[in-house]
């Protein structure tokens, strides 16, 4: 939209208080503090391929990984501009497979490449297609990839693509498929389908072309991870699928399904279950002796090994950091390479030797500023229905200078304490004690963030996630105003001072919390969020709109809910300052749901900024605008809650 666009670099704002302007600076300082994540490795476990941003875009890093004494420096793997967004090492080590982000949109390519970074090769996806990277056959070395459909009500198509030729093969077809797993002989394919929160697990016998479900599908369940392996010697089956599922469950636990030839199936089994915690994440060796489990415990990781030939289970001690990311067992099950991050420190990446159970680092993390940084607590508080919601509180960093606050009539008085309630997207996720410079930075200048998880989040059971669907979103719009309630309440901020921000959905519930319920916040700022479920549906992929049905609505049967929900049918009751955040090339929430709300605005002349970010998608990935980004949020949040 004309005059709208705000290139990636420095921004000035004349006025702010010298706080304010130095806690911008730390968030961005915060925000060049590169991390690694997204391990793979080698059959050796001996080298290991990994995404990091250390040059402020993530791309492809291979290095020697070393158990005693410092990481060696890696190897940077260039294959385009655009940002990595995920890598793979071949079942023989003679490829990569990284998908990556098409001019750093929400399309994705694939490419392969050697280890050594010769023979790269484009071998899906483009600016019109988006292309899924899959997992790579066991016993060879091609790879799945699928292509989602560019057509409403066609199917998606998986194929296995050999990385020399680039000649494909037909491996599947389905409406919202996706790849998990291959056997080692490539016959049985595990595929997983379904819309969100109703996703379901089958496998499918390309040699009878026949298709069997590995759970029974029951309503409101769900099933993400789900693999292959031999059977231990106590089954009767050559194969036991292992999968992460809530079918039938209040959490996410493990089960495992026998699995034989022509349909065969035996009876399923809990393997590992907890009522605290939810299983996030799952691998195992090659042989199934060895399964890694990660669990979610109230936003926090917890690992446990399980042999499955005696059934033990041992709890892994000392994690270093509060959340882990992307675990991989090696090959052998002799080590675990996984991503570790904090609230003080990015993402690194370390490495556990499964029979001593100890801990050494594979990558670092740059110098971090001489600030003090926030470690949040966990806070809970009964929403109005009596339903429990919990969230991390950032509280405000104490001014290094101390001194009397003085008003208009030089009068000393004590400061007024600020709050931002900040939304997480999904919503089927969770706000976790991860490294946000947008939370420490707005802390540093003295403004409190509570980001809590409201209903609809993941990592706390079934009915959770599912309480937000269709109509029950009201319940959740509720649950944002409660926690501003929580934060006056509980002495964290004045009434008149308290700012809802969000990203994703979270945007869409900062912009519906700012039309339906007006006089809660003082400013609001929504970064990449629905306005108006009409011109979501019409505009989004298409894959991306079949899916969210069940979750949002149906865009015709359930229009009438849909256009009540939708911020722009209010858009005229908007009272607070509003900045508006989107990517350019998003066309997951498209660049259009942010242009009408801030047309609408600027019409009656509405206190409203606009910050559209240039080669960005959904997902912020450059370091430069993530950078100009909490500049931005930082200086607009200070100057309105004064």
């Amino acid at each position: 939209m004309s005059g709208s666009t705000v290139r990636p670099g420095g921004t000035d704002h004349v006025g702010l208080s010298a706080r304010a302007r130095q806690a911008a600076d730390l968030g961005e300082r915060l925000v060049a503090a590169w991390g690694s994540w997204g391990p793979t490795m080698t059959r050796n476990a001996r080298r290991v391929a990994f995404v990091s941003d250390r040059h402020g875009t993530p791309e492809v890093f291979v290095q020697d990984v070393v158990v005693d004494g410092a990481p060696p420096e890696p190897v940077r793997i260039r294959l385009s501009d655009d940002p990595v967004v995920r890598v793979t090492w071949s079942s023989d080590g003679e490829w990569l497979a990284v998908a990556i982000a098409t001019d750093g949109g929400v399309k994705q390519q694939v490419w392969v490449v050697r280890p050594d970074g010769s023979d790269a090769a484009q071998i899906a996806g483009s600016r019109w297609q988006h292309a899924e990277l899959g997992p790579w056959s066991r016993s060879g070395h091609r790879v799945v990839i699928t292509l989602p459909s560019t057509e409403p009500d066609q199917p998606a198509r998986s194929y296995l693509v050999d990385p020399v030729s680039g000649d494909r093969d037909d491996l599947a077809v389905g409406e919202l498929i996706h790849v998990l797993d291959l056997s080692v002989e490539e016959r049985l394919v595990v595929l997983r389908d379904g819309q969100r929160g109703h996703e379901f697990v089958v496998v499918v016998d390309r040699l009878t072309d026949e298709s069997h479900a590995l759970f029974a599908e029951t309503p409101e369940s769900s099933a993400e991870i789900a693999f292959l392996r031999p059977a231990p010697a106590s089954e009767t089956s050559p194969l036991v699928a292992y999968v992460a599922t809530e079918a039938g469950l209040p959490r996410r636990q493990l089960v495992a399904q026998p699995v034989g030839p022509h349909g065969w199936r035996g009876a399923p089994r809990r393997i590992a279950e907890r009522d605290d915690a939810e299983l996030e994440y799952l691998d195992a060796d090659d042989a199934g002796r060895t399964l890694l489990l990660v669990w979610n415990v109230d936003g926090r990781s917890e690992l446990d090994l399980i042999n499955t030939h005696d059934a033990s289970r041992t709890p892994v001690p000392d994690l270093p950091g509060d959340v882990v990311t992307d675990p991989v067992l090696s090959r052998d099950g002799r080590s675990v390479l996984l991503a570790v991050e904090g609230p003080t420190r990015p993402r690194e990446l370390w490495r556990l030797d499964t029979n001593a159970l100890t801990w050494s680092r594979v990558t670092g993390v740059p110098e971090l500023p001489d600030a003090p940084l926030v470690v949040p607590t966990l806070e809970r508080f009964a929403a109005r229905d009596g339903l429990e919601v919990s969230g991390w509180l950032y509280r405000a960093v104490e001014p290094t200078t101390s001194g009397p606050h003085v008003d208009d009539a030089g009068r000393s008085v004590p400061p007024v304490p600020a709050a931002l309630v900040h939304l997480h997207g999904g919503p089927e996720s969770q706000e976790r004690p991860t490294f946000s410079p947008q939370h420490q930075a707005l802390a540093a200048a003295g403004i409190t963030v509570f980001a809590p998880n409201i209903r609809g989040s993941s990592g706390y059971g079934r009915d959770f996630v599912h309480a937000d669907d269709l109509g029950l979103r009201w319940n959740a719009l509720a649950d944002v105003v409660d926690a501003a309630r929580f934060l006056v309440t509980n002495g964290y901020a004045e009434r008149s001072r308290v700012a809802v921000e969000g990203r994703s959905y979270g945007g869409y519930a900062t912009l519906a919390s700012l039309a339906f319920t007006p006089d809660v916040f003082a400013a609001g700022v929504a970064v990449c969020g629905m306005s108006d479920f009409a011109t979501f549906y019409r505009e989004t992929e298409p894959w991306i709109a079949a899916a969210a049905a069940t979750k949002y609505g149906h865009p015709v049967d359930d229009a009438a809910l849909l256009e009540a929900l939708s911020p722009m049918r209010a858009i005229g009751d908007v009272t607070a300052p509003v900045l508006v955040v989107h990517g350019e090339l998003d066309t997951n929430v498209p660049v259009g749901e942010a242009h009408q709300v801030v047309a609408a605005l600027r019409e009656r002349s509405h206190d409203v900024e606009y910050l559209e970010l240039e080669g960005e998608g959904h997902d912020y990935r450059r370091e430069a605008s993530r950078a100009v980004l909490v500049r931005r949020m930082v200086a607009f949040v200070a100057s309105r809650l004064g």
